[in-house]
């Protein structure tokens, strides 16, 4: 979801067909940082983040295939198929060792790409993500009305529902906005894969050091579920911020910091 001064013309990159927009910059020895949204978002949700580290070091980010200026192909969506686009592009782009960042839906796919080659991945970071999909049961009943109701409605609630109490509704409508844009198919899909997703039993295989970043008032995925993926993991640092779900626009700047400091220990 850009923001409103955001004038950045994106690449093309083609996946069988498929094309997706993304952004590189940035240049330097250190590992390059491979930025990945989340459900409905797109690459801007990393915005201060990408401009930040494109200062010292190679950055990418990309719009997932079916959001953002990236193409909306009629199929069935899955994890593991965004995973392979972020890795196609990585190829493409001569990247063989990074550093995924993945916020929500895109922590999904950063543990996916993760997992499947670890020996290309040096450090891991999680931002308001989760290893298995586990629901409430308040947010299970939200789930099941919102999807009983029109497309606008149900990503309306949901995207309402991902901010701290307080933070500006002029913004979040905003945010609504360009999700509800989103194709409804892309949506839906996307958001049965994130049902479906769990490698909670397979994070214990992730031996790099892993950064957890995430909202004290998370109601989507309750802050309890970062701390099952760190309770997993050999090598976790766990970060609380005193946001929402969407912490790199609720608190960018400290989700930058957490970033790196992560990035500078040893």
């Amino acid at each position: 979801m850009p923001d409103a001064d955001s004038t950045t013309q994106p690449s093309r990159f083609d996946v069988d067909g498929v094309g997706l927009a993304y952004e590189e910059a940035g240049a330097g020895a250190a590992t390059p940082l491979v930025f990945i949204h989340g459900w409905t978002a797109n690459r801007h949700r990393w915005d201060h983040q990408f401009e930040h580290f494109a200062k010292s070091r190679r950055v990418l980010r990309l719009d997932l295939r079916g959001h953002g200026e990236s193409d909306t192909p009629t199929e069935r969506y899955s994890i593991d198929g965004l995973a392979a686009d972020v890795r196609r592009l990585l190829d493409d782009r001569g990247i063989e060792r990074f550093i995924p960042i993945g916020h929500s839906m895109g922590g999904m796919i950063a543990q996916t790409l993760t997992l499947a080659q670890p020996e290309r991945v040096e450090r891991l970071v999680l931002v308001g993500s989760v290893s298995q999909m586990v629901y409430s049961r308040s947010r299970g009943l939200v789930m099941a009305a919102s999807k009983s109701v029109p497309y606008n409605t149900f990503v309306a609630i949901n995207i309402q529902r991902a901010f701290k109490r307080g933070y500006p509704k002029e913004l979040i409508r905003k945010y609504i906005a360009d999700s509800q844009a989103t194709p409804r198919h892309v949506v839906m899909s996307c958001y049965d894969a994130m049902r479906e997703f769990d490698v909670l039993d397979r994070v214990r295989e992730i031996q790099v050091p892993v950064l957890i970043v995430h909202g004290r008032h998370d109601i989507q995925f309750p802050p309890a579920q970062a701390e099952r993926i760190a309770a997993n993991c050999a090598n976790a640092t766990v970060k609380i911020l005193d946001t929402g779900h969407e912490c790199p626009i609720e608190n960018p700047g400290a989700v930058t910091e957490a970033i790196e400091t992560f990035l500078a220990a040893p």
